[in-house]
């Protein structure tokens, strides 16, 4: 028999669980019953939401934290790294241009 699959709620769906979870008087385990949940769930989703500690919400404070943006930011990184490496081989080619008998210019 194969595993089965987990359902995919949305942040919004998640985000309104964990706020009636917090509200005075009512129960974790009464809202996850209400919701088709388990309780734990909705536990692991205010841990998570608190802390974000897998980005599983994907905003807080106007900071995005889904998955398109983190891919973007990782792709910026790598450019940039990528940009400062040529910067730096530019710089010794112009000193080997400026000075052909430079130390530099025996490393390149």
């Amino acid at each position: 028999m194969g595993r089965k699959k987990a359902q995919a709620y949305t942040e919004e769906f998640r985000r309104e669980a964990v706020k009636r979870a917090k509200k005075t008087g009512v129960t974790t385990a009464a809202v996850a019953r209400e919701l088709g949940v388990s309780a734990q769930q909705i536990y692991n989703w205010r841990r998570q939401f608190n802390r974000l500690s897998e980005k599983q919400f994907n905003s807080l404070d106007g900071i995005d934290y889904s998955k398109r943006e983190s891919a973007e930011m990782r792709r910026l990184k790598r450019e940039l790294h990528e940009a400062c490496q040529e910067v730096e081989f530019l710089k010794k080619a112009a000193v080997c241009l400026a000075n052909p008998k430079s130390k530099i210019c025996t490393d390149i």
